[in-house]
């Protein structure tokens, strides 16, 4: 499969043969304040195929090191606009990221449209209406 790609950015790269996820470089300077969040630009834009979608996820060693975590994460097969990354800091200390310091990951993966109807009756589990936590720990 291939996802065409447009703009300066650094092309997204998988780190090992077996990589899931291709990194994802940022495009521009920020200091993120211990708590703070900000969308960082990649400089990209993609054509991912109709039928798969874009997830952009955390590298595991910014999380480990710094609590640098994504969010809002979805690429419509549909969306043109530059591929941006939305950072938080978890951490106690600012994080400061450089043009080209990798600061996330894009899955690019297959999606299947669901049909939703309304319905009178669901059918019954035995986990029933238990919601957060309620399978253990």
């Amino acid at each position: 499969m291939e996802v065409k790609v447009q703009g300066p950015g650094a092309l997204p790269a998988y780190s090992s043969p077996a990589a899931a996820g291709a990194d994802l470089n940022a495009a521009e300077d920020l200091t993120l304040g211990a708590g703070e969040w900000a969308s960082v630009g990649t400089g990209l834009h993609v054509e991912i195929p109709p039928g798969h979608v874009g997830l952009v996820w955390p590298r595991s060693g910014l999380a480990v090191r710094h609590g640098i975590d994504t969010l809002a994460g979805v690429i419509d097969s549909d969306y043109r606009g530059e591929v941006r990354v939305v950072l938080v800091n978890h951490g106690e200390t600012e994080f400061r990221i450089e043009p080209g310091d990798r600061i996330g990951q894009l899955l690019i993966q297959r999606v299947e449209r669901a049909a939703f109807s309304r319905s009178a009756a669901l059918a019954a589990t035995a986990r029933g209406e238990g919601g957060f936590g309620s399978t253990g720990r």
